[in-house]
């Protein structure tokens, strides 16, 4: 039974504007191309002389394949080891922002982060365990790796714009 809007006992009705549902302000997919290539290029910077001195030799040798990039860039000596503390060091600070912010470097340059599907804060362990290590192990996956990466890609482009990834930890990312 409705009660009519002169009724003195009835309990008092209010608009309220300001709340917003959780996950209603998502990131853009462009933000989220644009950080990810951001962090994949931070990422491959240290490693760029290796890269360059192994591509030559594997060019010559003939034979391509993923050990024998490894072996040549190893063979690189002093680049390789520098880039492998390079690494370390952008490794440090990138864990360090995901700790303090949820945001990678990426993420941090476009303005946007990682939360729980309800907006709450997402935990480190949630982002590392479940976000990438979780996601890294099933693209390894001889035949299906290839397949379930091309899926939890093109997964952006739903209405929810969330990736298989963010399904597996329950995140969204929000502009920060």
């Amino acid at each position: 039974m409705a009660t009519p809007s002169n009724n003195n006992y009835a309990p008092p009705r209010s608009v309220v504007a300001d709340v917003q549902e959780a996950g209603s302000d998502k990131a853009t997919r462009l933000s989220r191309l644009g950080a990810a290539f951001i962090d994949g290029l931070i990422f491959s910077i240290p490693f760029a002389p290796s890269y360059v001195v192994a591509f030559n030799t594997i060019a010559h040798q003939g034979r391509i394949t993923a050990v024998a990039a490894w072996m040549a860039m190893a063979a690189t000596g002093a680049l390789f080891y520098l880039g492998v503390m390079a690494e370390l060091v952008i490794l440090s600070v990138v864990a360090f922002l995901v700790y303090k912010n949820s945001q990678t470097i990426g993420k941090k340059i476009f303005g946007i982060k990682v939360v729980r599907s309800d907006g709450s804060r997402a935990t480190f362990g949630r982002i590392f365990w479940l976000r990438n290590f979780v996601n890294t192990l099933l693209t390894m996956i001889p035949l299906l790796g290839g397949l379930y990466a091309l899926v939890d890609i093109l997964m952006i482009f739903g209405d929810a714009r969330r990736c298989c990834h963010d399904h597996i930890a329950d995140t969204i990312v929000i502009r920060a």
